[in-house]
């Protein structure tokens, strides 16, 4: 890598001697040609990876061009929409980087402040607190000055997480996914339930061979019904991107003012309690029977989901099944003082 070094500095040195025996009007021609060829490649690559000896080099040379903004191609986003530069002058490398001088440095500071006051800004809110002020600070520069404070560089950092979201809106919120199951005779069926959030009810909607369209519609619609009057309290479905879930199946939700929620590709957590449900289903129900076939199968999952929703207990409503009367003793969570106390 030095013998690399030192050719790039020799090449260099001998390019220089070459260019004092030349004119400043091809000099001038041959700048404009390379500004040229360098903005082509920066449409084309997205960003370079120059090594460390190239970097000795660049820095070495960028020694020697005047602090000026012209020293250089503007690769500010802001002077490409046509907007006002920044007033004042700016420090520009040969790689079109800009520094901050002293104003701008000031703005980024009234920037880090602003980030830090108030967390729910962003680094292109807190942007434009500066421009305000005559300053024009970088995007990239705010994302190190909030780092370094220790804040994030999102956009809505103080946005609810995905388990807040879901536990502020449990009572709103239905998950259905798919499990399939595979019968003695070397049968896939295919098993499609609901679950309210809040509740932890599941509902079984049907069990077939063939998930087809009309199917998987026709039970979102039996859903619908079956649920009744409760059925405009629900404001969100959460679902994965199976094929199985048509844009019919989410038609039939809209219409009930239900907003549907897909989860991202292979993202079990964003439907966590709907993954739950099944691998507890399979370690206690499924893993110790022999399913003969979707008749067998219907009539297991009706007496499981009985079970579930009516007696046995769970961890969020403190050990107490879904439908405890009031006077069914609740335990508290471990480490707790309260022990064993009774439902009021």
């Amino acid at each position: 890598m030095l013998i690399r070094l030192v050719y790039l500095f020799m090449v260099r040195v001998f390019g220089w001697l070459l260019l004092l025996a030349r004119n400043d009007a091809a000099k001038d021609a041959e700048i404009l040609v390379l500004r040229h060829e360098v903005a082509v490649l920066r449409r084309q690559v997205a960003r370079p990876k120059p090594d460390w000896a190239d970097r000795a080099v660049i820095a070495a040379l960028a020694g020697l061009l005047p602090r000026t903004p012209a020293a250089a191609p503007d690769r500010d986003p802001g002077h490409r929409a046509g907007l006002a530069p920044a007033p004042g002058p700016e420090k520009v490398d040969v790689a079109g980087r800009r520094g901050t001088t002293a104003g701008q440095s000031r703005g980024a500071g009234v920037g880090g402040t602003v980030g830090s006051a108030e967390p729910a800004l962003g680094y292109r809110r807190i942007q434009g607190e500066p421009l305000g002020l005559g300053y024009r600070v970088g995007e990239g520069t705010i994302r190190r000055i909030l780092a370094a404070a220790g804040l994030g560089s999102a956009p809505r950092r103080a946005s609810p997480t995905w388990r807040q979201f879901l536990a502020a809106q449990a009572s709103g919120i239905l998950a259905c996914d798919f499990l399939h199951v595979d019968t003695v005779l070397l049968k896939r069926v295919y098993v499609l339930f609901v679950m309210e959030i809040q509740t932890r009810a599941v509902y079984i909607l049907g069990v077939t061979a063939h998930p087809a369209r009309t199917w998987t519609v026709q039970q979102a619609r039996n859903l619908l019904m079956d649920l009744g009057e409760r059925a405009g309290r629900f404001k969100f479905l959460l679902r994965d991107p199976d094929s199985k879930f048509t844009a019919a199946f989410d038609e039939v939700f809209a219409g009930n003012g239900t907003r549907v929620i897909k989860t991202p590709v292979r993202s079990p957590r964003a439907n966590s309690f709907a993954e739950r449900f099944v691998g507890t289903l399979r370690r206690e129900c499924l893993d110790h029977v022999l399913i003969l076939g979707e008749r067998h199968l219907r009539k297991i999952l009706a007496e499981y989901a009985q079970h579930y929703n009516s007696h046995r207990p769970h961890q969020s409503p403190q050990q107490k099944p879904r439908c405890a009367s009031p006077a069914t003793p609740s335990i508290s969570a471990p480490g707790s003082s309260a022990g064993v106390s009774w439902a009021v």
